[in-house]
């Protein structure tokens, strides 16, 4: 079964190498082409309503989860599916998340968390699939996750605890003189969550996939000897696959973090 898998692993990265490579052998390698957004039904003008490239991929990546979590589960056996297991590994470990990070009192959010994290780790392995658009590369779409996370916080934080929600950006155990230079360096830092939350996620997708595409063409410009990109493909894929994984594990759990921040702002 491995073998299996390493083969047809081996064999998408081929066929991404060629897929994704230059029209013409040599090394013009135009490595952003793949985040530009086009209309779907031709034409070069992209209004607010067009269907696009990334519409397209965002319905995918919600129909890929309520296939698995919805559909894949519905049969709710005693001996689980493929798709029912996997359904309930990824409940049992956002739901493990969720408790563990933000206390048990912020299981009652455990199902946004779990939107969250199913969507960007859908998006990022639908991005891998060769010709595919990477949603979660753009910063308009993590940016949208992030703001959604910081306006909810807050929100959270103010409705249970009022004005006392304050005090988060209060040092009590700080020296006096000290405490209203970190009250404006925490001001900051709870402000700049959002950014480095879109950034961090789209950052690191949009780099590894440019970097695929630099080695695919590499693969073309070579001409006899593209087969040594190739080696680096592979191996570039399978961290790619990993850091899908990571990227939408770290947003998440960042998410639990600023969450426990709303729930608990004295400690």
């Amino acid at each position: 079964m491995g073998k299996i898998f390493l083969y047809v692993a081996l064999a998408a990265v081929l066929l991404s190498g060629l897929i994704f490579a230059p029209e013409h052998a040599g090394l013009a390698i135009h490595p952003t082409d793949q985040f530009l957004v086009k209309p779907l039904f031709g034409g070069d003008h992209v209004a607010w309503y067009t269907p696009t490239n990334v519409t397209l991929w965002l319905a995918l990546a919600v129909a890929a989860i309520f296939a698995l979590l919805v559909l894949g589960s519905s049969a709710r056996s005693i001996v689980p599916s493929r798709a029912q297991s996997v359904a309930e590994l990824a409940y049992g470990f956002i739901y493990k998340m969720v408790e563990d990070v933000a206390g048990k009192d912020a299981v009652r959010f455990f199902p946004y968390i779990m939107t969250l994290f199913m969507f960007i780790v859908t998006a990022n392995f639908l991005g891998l699939i060769p010709m595919s658009f990477t949603t979660t590369s753009h910063f308009a779409v993590t940016g949208v996750l992030a703001i959604a996370v910081f306006v909810t916080v807050t929100a959270i934080g103010f409705a249970l605890h009022g004005v006392k929600f304050l005090s988060l950006f209060w040092v009590s155990s700080a020296p006096l003189p000290l405490r209203p230079v970190l009250a404006l360096i925490e001001v900051i830092s709870y402000f700049v969550r959002p950014v480095s939350l879109c950034i961090r996620l789209a950052g690191n997708i949009m780099a590894g996939h440019a970097v695929l595409k630099v080695f695919a063409g590499f693969a073309a410009g070579l001409s006899i000897f593209g087969f040594l990109p190739i080696f680096a493909i592979s191996a570039f894929y399978a961290l790619e696959v990993l850091v899908a994984f990571i990227q939408a594990y770290v947003f998440t759990i960042l998410t639990c973090v600023y969450l426990k921040d709303a729930l608990h702002p004295s400690h």
